[in-house]
């Protein structure tokens, strides 16, 4: 069913008591004052509200209703709906509480079986309502903000409510608003797909406490990112969900990493606090693209210019100093004693005329500016809210305003929302708002990849033998290097002599490892020894490993050539709950142990999203080569992440799994050890 009559319904009837202070009562007046002029309301007696006329049944109406509005008790739920399917009603918003959320699964399943059989489409049950306030809807108890252009889907309604009256009171507008509750039959994935195309839209707000349906909701909110920004809040950010793991990824794979990497991956914007949410939402709202990083400031203080300089630098904006050409401009009108440099400061004796000559002059080289006035009681504000209002005329690029202090400064900053300029709090928060917009921009000049890459048919494999649930190493590196993954020559000998005769094929120094299923780190009870030179040493290193693996059903032992030196990286994959197989990367040895230098994304990813994750690291410019050193061959560090990243979907019975170390050099890297679990 198309979602429109639920958006934009001509009629609504609402179910429940018409008493006062009844959830019935107070909706149907909510709808009545928002300015939907046939609302009915249906309860046992029939009782009316204002002039919303009482019916005892939906049989007794002068004309069908669009929209059902059910605030009833939960055991009547189901009756209603059976008779709005009759009547062919065919979307609901279910208010009414006491489904899952209170243990009553049962009697949520039957509303969706009800609602179905009938082609009702509903949100809730458990829910707070929804906006449409273009189509002056309004069902819900919360606030109401003027139309806009800003919808917000909500698995809170409180937090919905509080979000729309941090609206109102910031004169933002908002198009739709829906808190879809406990998700019993339209869901957040369904709601996105529908704002995608809502012209009412023009950014995409979500408060999210859970992610249904992990991969499914990356591959919607890509979809959406891709036409109009989305913008999400996820609460949760603690490290409690994160378990134990015995391979490093899955100990350093917190809950919130895994979300935020996903999100990322998808291109949706994540903010921390509602706040953040609305000055993102706003931005993108009400000012035309940024079409690069470049950003000016011009301010008639200091302290507050430079403050907003430095949150810049952090943001990845570009505050550069002006050009000679642009600071000869800016002295055809401003005194000898104002700064021109970038903060551009007008002092405290800056004009309203200065200011709008100095924001569109700064305008003509860079991409985005932030105007900043601290005034003081005496003084009007007017006059500089005219002046960057003209500016933003004749640029047409994104300004963020900052006014405060002034005899007149509420009459500003309402002028200015008046005439779709944006205002900010500080000039930190209208930067970090202005770096969402130029990345979301940047996001969207990239060609089209999607987020989830396709690893192609595949034939299902085992990568562990029945009952086993953990690789030895020498399977491990066999599988790696069937994979496409380079690793280093080895053996796997199971007695002195083989190992002898193994060494043949390569020749000394070696690297010698215990291998029992048993011993999970061998560093750690010395099962690894290095620098092996000769056949004594080496019988010596076997003998050493037998007695650490014995009564550990010792197998044998793997022998390597010695490797170079390299810079070491780690490689993982482990599994989430909610979007399945995960790909991480960071630095290895103590940057992964001790600093967390680690990013994460679902897997599989391309080539190009691998390289995304390799700059994304603190120490991605050890890579790159410091002091002298030689950048490492990056390009072929990605194509093994992404060939890495693809095991879990061709053998689905990988769990975790970890590189660690990779070797990274200048010709290439090859994975010098390995870690592969079963579920």
């Amino acid at each position: 069913m198309d979602l429109k009559v639920m958006f934009y319904p001509e009629s609504v009837a609402v179910f429940g008591s018409a008493g006062e202070g009844k959830l019935a009562n107070v909706l149907t007046n909510r709808l009545l004052d928002g300015g939907m002029n046939r609302v009915y309301i249906i309860n046992p007696k029939g009782e009316s509200v204002r002039e919303a006329k009482g019916y005892t049944s939906l049989a007794e109406l002068p004309a069908k209703a669009d929209l059902a509005v059910i605030a009833a008790p939960a055991k009547t739920v189901k009756g209603i709906l059976e008779d709005c399917g009759r009547a062919g009603v065919r979307a609901a918003v279910i208010i009414s509480s006491g489904f899952s959320e209170a243990g009553n699964s049962d009697g949520e399943r039957e509303l969706t079986e009800t609602a179905r059989r009938h082609g009702i489409r509903f949100i809730g049950p458990n829910c707070a309502g929804m906006v449409s306030a273009h189509a002056h809807l309004v069902a819900t108890l919360e606030t109401s903000p003027p139309p806009g252009g800003v919808s917000l889907i909500s698995q809170s309604g409180a937090v919905g409510g509080s979000f729309m009256a941090l609206a109102a009171d910031d004169g933002v507008g908002i198009a739709k608003f829906i808190s879809y509750g406990n998700g019993g039959d339209l869901t957040v994935l369904d709601l996105l797909r529908y704002l995608k195309t809502d012209g009412e839209t023009k950014v995409v707000a979500l408060y999210l406490e859970t992610v249904p349906s992990g991969r499914e909701f990356m591959l919607a909110v890509q979809d959406v990112s891709a036409v109009k920004p989305v913008v999400v809040v996820k609460s949760g950010r603690t490290d409690t969900g994160q378990r134990a793991a015995l391979s490093h990824t899955g100990s350093m794979a917190g809950a919130d990493a895994v979300c935020d990497a996903a999100l990322r991956q998808c291109g949706a914007i994540r903010v921390d606090t509602l706040h953040d949410l609305l000055d993102v939402c706003k931005a993108f709202a009400l000012l035309p693209p940024a079409r690069g990083r470049k950003m000016s400031i011009v301010t008639n203080s200091g302290g507050p210019g430079v403050m907003t300089a430095d949150r810049a630098d952090t943001d990845g904006l570009l505050v550069g100093e002006t050009s000679d050409r642009v600071k000869a401009k800016l002295g055809e009108f401003l005194p000898s004693f104002a700064g021109v440099r970038n903060p551009i400061d007008l002092t405290v004796e800056g004009t309203g005329d200065q200011y709008g000559q100095a924001v569109a002059t700064a305008l003509e080289e860079s991409d985005v500016a932030v105007a900043l006035y601290i005034g003081t009681p005496y003084l009007k504000a007017m006059p500089v809210a005219a002046g960057i209002a003209s500016a933003v005329k004749r640029a047409g690029k994104p300004v963020a305003a900052i006014m405060q202090v002034g005899s007149d400064i509420n009459e500003s900053l309402t002028y200015l929302r008046d005439e779709g300029i944006p205002c900010f709090p500080s000039g930190e928060r209208a930067v970090s708002s202005l770096a969402a917009l130029a990345r979301y921009e940047e996001r969207r000049g990239l060609p089209y990849e999607p987020c989830l890459t396709a690893v192609g048919p595949v034939n299902e494999k085992r990568a562990f033998p029945e009952g086993e649930d953990r690789l030895l190493e020498p399977d491990a590196m066999k599988l790696l290097r069937e994979n496409g993954i380079s690793v280093p020559d080895f053996a796997f000998a199971a007695d002195e002599e083989s190992a002898v005769r193994a060494v043949r094929g390569f020749g000394y120094p070696v690297a010698v490892k215990v291998v029992s299923p048993r011993i999970v780190h061998k560093s750690d009870c010395g099962g690894v020894i290095l620098n092996v030179a000769d056949d004594e040493g080496l019988r010596s290193a076997f003998k050493k490993m037998a007695a650490i693996g014995e009564g550990r059903d010792f197998k044998g032992v793997v022998i390597y050539p010695m490797l170079k030196p390299g810079r070491e990286v780690i490689i993982g994959l482990t599994s989430d709950p909610g979007f399945g197989p995960m790909v991480a990367f960071g630095m290895g040895g103590i940057y992964a142990e001790v600093l967390r230098d680690i990013t994460f994304r679902v897997a599989p990813v391309s080539k190009d999203e691998a390289a995304r994750m390799i700059k994304e690291i603190k120490m991605y410019p050890l890579l790159r080569g410091v002091r002298g050193q030689a950048a490492v061959n990056t390009d072929a560090l990605a194509e093994m992440i992404a060939r890495f990243s693809t095991l879990p979907l061709v053998y689905p019975d990988i769990h975790e799994a970890d590189l660690n170390p990779v070797f990274a050099y200048e010709n290439g890297v090859i994975a010098a050890d390995v870690r592969i679990l079963g579920k």
